[in-house]
């Protein structure tokens, strides 16, 4: 079946030797995996640009519900980014995020809802002139929402520990060690009521920050078992130090 729809990118394979298996989450068909022919070969160097992180194309593919392989006929620009490919720290969060969201999205159907959410705060993401270095933060902690497992911060009433294993804020300090402390919690449940164009005001430390990081991965690898570690992680750290 020939089908179209549009997509971001998230990870992408050598194969054979000019031709590469990209993963793609799609707006129609969720995640999806397709052999790009000749992708990297000199007359279609364009094909092989557009399969950067996170990058939004539009394709037309030929799809079959029995294979987990499909094959793309036609790919193209959806959407063009101004800064990100360009910024050394917009494009090491690209990087981080397309490796999460790679390993954390195994759903193979339409999300229309968790898809637009990933594309429009991508582009307000592209444009974002300050603000920015705390953007990872904000999306991984919004993503839970659609990811079924939004930690509850409405207990503000009280100073206390985010639970990770409760995916809530809890009065005592709980006994096993998947907890975030009181302080960066506090900035946890700041980080919870920030809209996307608020994030500008959402100010930290590079600690707190790398701290916060800490809590979202952990958070995340305990409701993803095959998670394992995240390689881009260092790199990212690297950028902000």
């Amino acid at each position: 079946m020939l089908v179209t729809t549009e997509g971001i990118v998230l990870h992408f394979i050598k194969y054979g030797e000019s031709s590469v298996i990209v993963t793609i989450y799609t707006r129609d068909f969720g995640r999806q995996s397709y052999l790009v022919n000749a992708a990297r070969s000199k007359k279609s160097q364009n094909k092989a640009s557009l399969l950067q992180p996170l990058f939004m194309v539009d394709l037309v593919a030929y799809q079959k519900q029995s294979s987990e392989l499909h094959r793309i006929k036609e790919l193209k620009s959806n959407q063009v980014y101004q800064n990100i490919p360009f910024e050394i720290v917009k494009s090491s969060q690209a990087i981080f995020l397309a490796e999460v969201l790679y390993k954390s999205i195994n759903e193979q159907e339409s999300y229309p809802e968790m898809f637009d959410f990933i594309k429009n705060s991508l582009l307000y993401f592209d444009i974002m002139e300050t603000g920015f270095s705390n953007f990872h933060l904000w999306f991984l902690f919004r993503l839970t929402e659609y990811l079924g497992f939004l930690p509850d911060t409405s207990k503000v009433g009280f100073e206390g520990w985010f639970d990770m294993k409760k995916g809530e804020v809890v009065h005592f300090q709980p006994s096993h060690p998947f907890y975030a402390n009181k302080e960066a919690t506090d900035y946890l449940i700041k980080l919870a009521a920030l809209k996307l164009h608020e994030i500008t005001s959402f100010d930290i430390s590079r600690k707190m920050r790398d701290i916060l990081i800490s809590v979202l991965i952990d958070y995340y690898q305990l409701h993803f078992d095959n998670l394992g570690e995240i390689k881009s992680l260092n790199v990212l750290r690297e950028v902000f130090l």
